[in-house]
């Protein structure tokens, strides 16, 4: 069991690919754990709702996500336009589910909002990286 382990952890090492988004993807989700606390600290004092903030703290994150996406991990040139709708049409399936997950976490589960908001982004984390190898970035 040891040995299948390590060998897994060497194969992902060898995997340039690999190494770039789980680094990219660690700057991602520092940035984006980061964005919407402050944003909503910063925000809610004008009264906006949390899910407001949500949608700012969104755009700002999967902006930021994209350029690191595209210039460090797939190293991709032009199709600007049709990857960051790739890329981006990723992100809105799952907002569109944060929209539902966030305010039963928080309404129902009573749950804190920042605390709900790190656990779904947990989901996305996981799943993203099978999108945009095949998705988002695939090269023909």
């Amino acid at each position: 069991m040891q040995s299948a382990i390590v060998n897994f952890c060497k194969r992902v090492v060898n995997d340039k690919l690999k190494v770039r988004f789980i680094l990219a993807g660690i700057i991602n989700t520092v940035f984006g754990l980061s964005a919407y606390p402050i944003l909503y600290y910063s925000l809610v004092k004008f009264n906006l709702h949390y899910l407001v903030i949500l949608f700012i703290s969104q755009v700002i994150c999967i902006t930021f996500s994209y350029v690191t996406n595209k210039v460090f991990v797939f190293k991709t040139t032009g199709n600007l336009w049709s990857e960051y709708i790739k890329f981006s049409s990723f992100y809105l399936s799952y907002f569109l589910v944060n929209l539902v997950a966030l305010p039963f976490m928080v309404e129902i589960l009573k749950m804190n909002p920042i605390l709900a908001q790190i656990l779904f982004t947990f989901v996305v984390v996981i799943s993203s990286y099978f999108w945009h190898s095949k998705i988002s970035f695939a090269t023909k």
